[in-house]
């Protein structure tokens, strides 16, 4: 096929069904429009590529559409995107070869993409046993928490061991909250916020927000002894300031001392939490500006300043400070807490005792929970940026999330998979990176991301001079200001005097250039993709299909101008008639002699059939020689009828007396022999000879009465829309009758009303007015 034909054949390859494009991609005017496009377009940089009039976005197709139309395949720029794994490590537990475990993998990857494109890679995760934990226990010491603080400065010891039964590596921490220090939260009158217990005997430390008390560490015994020197404090209204604290120790990591090992923080408290907008009672309106704002003694000192924190605004910072928060609450406010819970990622709750007295198992009990549960998320993704989670835990794969992958119940050393699909809706300006991590853990995957969204020319050079002083890049030139053509050929005035003169016009032709379909440049047409001829004339999508593509699909023809021009081996008007005929030969005959071959496949002659008409011609039955005799008299007589009378033996019916023979007659009946009454239609017969040769001829005939269908029809709808308004009758009428009665006892009502017209309420203002000054002569 010639480059012209090629050309022309773009379009169809761009929409045709199953086809190159598949309908995926359009002409573009330049390189990079098009690879941004759709991830299937591609380039042709030959020069001479459109040198047969077409417009230069017919350069835009997917690579089988180009070659196919002649660019060589050297010319077709592509660019391809992949995923290429930057460091893979071997899963390891922890204390294999002397380093940390490793239970992610791989660590970095990196993605290119074209936009529109989705790539797609595993990762890997198998839990380590006796993975480090840091515990940061934060307790509401509110007044009503006085009876738990006195169990809780016996619990370090217990909570130690606790968690040590699960890993060698545990560390522990304390802190308090109460609320903010300013009205209507607290008393903020002098003695009370030196001592705001009830009683004035009774000792209680001053209300904070948060207090730091005891960094993270491993020795018990300092656990107890700084939790032994905490008091309670008070406030005035119910909530508590425990999203302020909850910020504080996420935010706040080296005073802290978090490592780089699971993290919990133990949240206890017997009453809710205030949260943003609650604030402004208290005049506090801006938002937190994610800070560490603690003082050397470790009090947050500007939760007098910023408002309580968003549900959101935590769940974010604890998921980026990859806390897991484990919400101890007394009965009363878990309904209250399960739902924060599911708001904030990796946290669980449980019901803690009047006095704390169960913390220990609780603890135990959630970070159980919470290591066997994996949880592959992402952090925030840059614009145009997709990402997808398919779950292999075991089982069946679960359905893609967009959220992140999840596995529950995971054990120790076992293995789980997640497929991560990324897609580009759009070009990045630079290299991205993007972290993936399961909650809770440390390690995290790196995720480097790039579009491909230019073109990498060769530069090839065109036979004639390129761009008379234009830019060529790719194929295609750019011309300066007063030049046009597609090697900016000719200067505006002299394509203006082209056009004039009716170049891009058929002699004797008023209509617009170029059919008004395509663009007159330097007094030729160049013609948009699907139009042809030397004045835009043709349409290559007006020809004939076979099997729904034009001309049969580039395999079988092409369309010029309308008109199907059919390849070596194929006919008809729409290229769907294979002319080979090896199809239709047996033994080196065509139809073995009893047909012929049409479009590949066997016309049999009368008598034979097969798909080769290798049949033989069917013998007739006694019964199909008589059969027409048989139908003649079945339908009232005739000359048939007196041929075959001789040879007719009658058959009585079964309820006819007998008597005498008389003479021959038939006898309707079924196939079986079995007496039907005569009807006036055509049906068919059966026949038995005997040893003398007679014959016996059973005939039946099929009934024949029709149904008027289009009547039934009729008669049904005039049927159903007759019982419809009646029944809109009868609803509109019921309704007019409500109306009325009701309308009627209105009007009794009113008569019987008797208003009274005096408020015996109202009483009219009165003014006394006294002058001091005035003294009566």
């Amino acid at each position: 096929m010639g480059r012209a034909g090629g050309l022309l054949l773009l379009p169809l390859l761009l929409v045709a069904p199953g086809g190159a494009g598949a309908g995926s991609c359009e002409p573009q005017a330049t390189c990079e429009a098009c690879v941004r496009s759709h991830p299937r377009c591609a380039w042709c940089e030959d020069p001479d590529f459109t040198r047969g009039g077409q417009a230069e976005a017919t350069r835009c197709a997917p690579r089988e559409a180009l070659e196919l139309a002649g660019c060589p395949p050297g010319a077709v720029v592509e660019p391809r995107g992949g995923v290429r794994v930057l460091e893979d490590e071997e899963l390891r537990p922890g204390g294999a070869q002397g380093g940390p475990p490793i239970q992610l993998r791989p660590q970095s990857v990196q993605l290119l993409l074209r936009p529109g494109e989705e790539r797609s890679f595993r990762v890997r995760f198998r839990r380590a046993g006796g993975h480090p934990v840091d515990l940061y226990y934060l307790m509401d010491l509110s007044y009503s928490m006085r009876d738990d603080l006195a169990h809780v400065r016996r619990l370090g010891r217990d909570l130690l061991a606790a968690l040590r039964n699960v890993t060698p590596s545990v560390r522990i921490g304390f802190g308090s909250f109460v609320d903010k220090p300013v009205l209507p939260y607290v008393s903020t009158a002098p003695e009370k916020l030196r001592n705001p217990c009830p009683g004035r005997h009774e000792a209680c430390d001053p209300p904070t927000a948060f207090r730091h008390v005891l960094s993270l560490t491993g020795d018990a015994a300092a656990f107890a002894e700084r939790v032994g020197r905490q008091r309670v404090s008070g406030n005035m209204d119910a909530p508590e300031g425990g999203l302020d604290a909850i910020m504080q120790v996420a935010l706040c990591q080296d005073r802290i001392g978090w490592r780089p090992a699971t993290r919990l923080l133990l949240f206890a408290s017997d009453d809710t939490f205030h949260t943003a907008g609650d604030g402004k009672l208290g005049g506090v309106v801006l938002p937190s500006d994610t800070r560490c704002h603690l003082d050397a003694s470790g009090v947050y000192t500007k939760s007098h300043l910023y408002d309580y924190p968003s549900v959101g605004h935590v769940a974010q910072v604890l998921s980026a400070a990859n806390i897991q928060p484990i919400f101890a609450v007394t009965g009363p406010t878990v309904p209250i807490y399960q739902e924060l819970s599911r708001l904030i990622p990796k946290s669980v709750v449980g019901e803690l005792r009047e006095d704390s007295s169960n913390v220990v198992q609780l603890i135990a009990d959630a970070y159980n929970s919470l290591s066997s549960t994996v949880e592959l998320q992402h952090s925030p993704l840059p614009p145009g940026i997709s990402l997808s989670y398919e779950s292999h835990c075991g089982g069946p794969p679960g359905p893609p999330s967009s959220h992140g992958g999840l596995c529950s119940g995971v054990r120790v050393n076992q293995e789980v998979t997640f497929t991560v699909r990324v897609r580009a809706g759009a070009c990045l300006g630079s290299r991205q990176r993007v972290g993936l991590r399961v909650l809770g853990f440390a390690e995290e995957l790196s995720l480097e991301l790039g579009t491909l969204c230019g073109c990498s020319c060769t530069q090839r050079q065109p036979r004639d001079p390129p761009c008379h002083g234009g830019t060529f890049r790719c194929g295609v030139c750019s011309c300066p200001s007063g030049r046009r053509g597609r090697r900016c050929e000719c200067e505006e005035a002299a394509a203006a005097a082209a056009e004039a003169r009716g170049g891009c016009l058929p002699p004797n032709s008023t209509g617009p250039p170029c059919s008004g379909r395509g663009r007159c440049v330097c007094g030729a047409c160049e013609c948009p993709p699907g139009l042809s001829g030397r004045f835009c004339q043709c349409d290559s999508g007006g020809c004939e299909r076979h099997g729904g593509l034009l001309c049969g699909g580039p395999q079988r023809g092409e369309c010029v101008c309308g008109r199907c021009r059919c390849r070596e081996g194929f006919g008809g008007r729409g290229c769907g008639c294979p002319l080979d005929p090896r199809g239709c030969l047996r033994g080196g005959r065509e139809c073995s002699g009893h047909g012929r071959c049409v479009c590949g496949t066997c016309r049999c002659q009368p008598g034979y059939g097969g798909p080769l008409c290798g049949h033989c011609p069917a013998c007739p039955t006694p019964c199909q020689r008589l059969r027409d005799c048989a139908d003649c008299v079945a339908l009232g007589g005739g000359a048939a009828a007196g041929e075959l009378q001789p040879r007719l033996r009658p058959r009585h019916h079964p309820a006819a007396p007998r008597g005498p023979p008389g003479p021959p007659r038939l006898v309707p009946g079924d196939h079986r022999g079995r007496p039907r009454p005569p009807l006036p239609h055509r049906g068919g017969g059966s026949e038995e000879e005997d040893e003398d040769g007679e014959v016996t001829v059973t005939v039946w005939v099929e009934e024949g009465g029709t149904i008027d269908l289009e009547k039934l029809v009729a008669g049904l709808v005039a049927g159903l829309v007759a019982l419809g308004l009646v029944a809109l009758g009868l609803s509109r009428l019921s309704l007019e009758l409500y109306d009325r009665r009701e309308y009627r006892r209105f009007q009794r009502e009113c008569q019987r009303a008797r208003w009274n017209e005096n408020n015996p309420l109202f009483k009219s203002a009165t003014t006394t007015t006294v002058n001091p000054r005035y003294l009566p002569e």
